[in-house]
């Protein structure tokens, strides 16, 4: 497309009610750089609608001009599924503008927030009613609920409350033909037909655009508590982990698991770093007990699981926060580490997750496997545990150039993906499919779960407007 024609393209695409556009090289370039450098993005243009009417008129006019949309929350993926690919024929919608709450119904534990909301911010407008919105993840403060929806986003405390699905009752969405379906249901029991909600979320913006959500909220906790605990092994990770749920009545809301390595990562880098305990081990975990009652004795159920565990050898030592700040303390070692491990040179990045209780035969059996294909390999293994969900990072050997290891992409996670195969797991936990992982999907699943996949998409996009190749493996001509 010459310059006269896109000029004119977008003096007719300008007139769209209730839109801006950024258009020039410059403002468009933060709407078309993923986060983690692996993608950059070409479009025709970034359009900002600021309602759900105006990007029901921008689908309608995107239509009339065979344009594609590419659906954009924060921009904080890691899959490369909000990235567009062509200059001439993909608009980037942002969804930042839909920033509204709409409404608070404290009690029905209900929240109903536009797509452009802040995570965060839902959080807070929830705990201002005296209520909780679980869901947290380590970009929240700048992730938007649209995309956190259209990704199935998890985080710390599924293991609790659920993910990104299970928290969600309702939803509007502006399908490709720009018709709005309202769903915003507050309802918690509802059998009238299939349940359409659940074909929007997790679908990365392929099927449809969420421009809102009514989501579930839950009483605060008032009873707190935070370990941080040194394990000889994964599998007595697991051990502790169920001797936690059985004595406090499934009041696990958080259960992390750090390998030494990628805790030493993170008291390497992240400045006012400290191990909280002495003498290293090979696994630790972080766990936290919550409950909205403030006499659970949550405490003294913790402290008798620590004593057995102590006796049994599950742990070698535990430090139990004093404090708000020392439990914040503990999460900043976890937390930070995804943050820290850039410091130590390239990293393939594996978002996986196992049955709980093959989460140590899929340590021993991935690392195994990936270290004898590239000898010194780092492996930084974290992540949620109690829900099943492992970030299998691996780092660069330390006298390896970065080309050279990130050459090895798809050897190394394709070796990762095919010990997830065996234990029945899944290649995308909590981030998405996106460009990243979309030829992956195609070895994951099989032919039939791509083909209902595909029907799914022809039936709601059958132009293929929406997010065009993302997610879906590309037909075989």
């Amino acid at each position: 497309m010459n310059g006269a024609d896109r000029a004119g393209l977008l003096a007719r695409l300008a007139v769209t009610p209730g839109c801006d556009w950024r258009t020039d090289a410059d403002a468009m370039a933060p709407y078309l750089a993923e986060q983690r450098g692996l993608y950059r993005g070409a479009a025709l243009a970034v359009a900002l609608p600021q309602d759900t009417a105006a990007v029901s008129a921008l689908v309608r006019a995107c239509a009339r001009f065979d344009l594609a949309l590419v659906p954009q929350g924060g921009n904080t993926g890691l899959c490369g599924g909000a990235v567009a690919q062509d200059a001439a024929r993909q608009v980037v919608v942002s969804l930042e503008r839909l920033d509204r709450i709409r409404a608070i119904d404290a009690a029905n534990f209900t929240l109903t927030a536009e797509a452009g909301c802040i995570v965060q911010r839902v959080r807070e407008a929830a705990a201002d009613e005296n209520r909780l919105f679980p869901l947290s993840f380590g970009a929240d403060a700048s992730a938007r609920l649209g995309g956190a929806l259209s990704t199935n986003a998890g985080g710390t405390n599924v293991l609790r409350y659920g993910n990104a699905r299970e928290l969600t009752l309702g939803l509007e969405v502006v399908l490709a033909d720009g018709q709005v379906w309202d769903g915003l249901t507050a309802l918690r029991k509802d059998n009238t037909g299939y349940d359409l909600k659940q074909l929007f979320i997790g679908a990365e913006g392929t099927l449809g655009i969420i421009t809102a959500a009514v989501v579930k909220l839950f009483p605060l906790p008032r009873e707190t508590v935070t370990a941080w605990l040194a394990c000889p092994s994964v599998e007595a990770c697991v051990a502790v982990f169920g001797r936690l749920r059985d004595a406090s009545g499934d009041a696990v809301t958080g259960c992390e698991l750090l390998s030494r390595t990628a805790l030493e990562f993170v008291l390497r880098h992240l400045p006012g770093a400290r191990d909280p305990l002495g003498a290293p081990a090979p696994w630790y975990l972080l766990v936290e007990l919550t409950s909205s009652s403030a006499s659970a004795g949550l405490a003294t159920a913790l402290e008798s699981v620590l004593e057995q565990c102590l006796g049994s050898g599950e742990i070698s030592d535990a430090a139990v926060a004093a404090s708000a700040r020392q439990a914040a303390d503990f999460w900043r070692l976890r937390e930070g580490v995804a943050e820290v491990q850039r410091h130590e040179g390239a990293s393939i990045k594996n978002d996986v997750a196992v049955p709980v209780s093959a989460v140590p035969a899929f340590v021993a059996e991935a690392s195994a496997a990936v270290q004898a294909a590239c000898p010194g390999l780092r492996v930084c293994a974290f992540g949620h545990i109690g829900d099943g969900n492992l970030h299998f990072n691996l780092s660069q050997p330390v006298d390896m150039p970065a080309g050279q290891f990130l050459a090895q992409w798809d050897t190394l996670s394709g070796l990762v993906n095919a010990v997830v195969a065996r234990h029945r797991g899944s290649i995308s936990a909590e981030h998405g499919i996106g460009l990243l992982k979309r030829d992956a999907l195609a070895q994951h699943e099989s032919a039939v779960a791509i083909d209902l996949m595909r029907r799914v998409k022809a039936a709601l996009d059958p132009q293929g407007r929406l997010n065009p190749g993302k997610l879906l493996p590309p037909t075989q001509e």
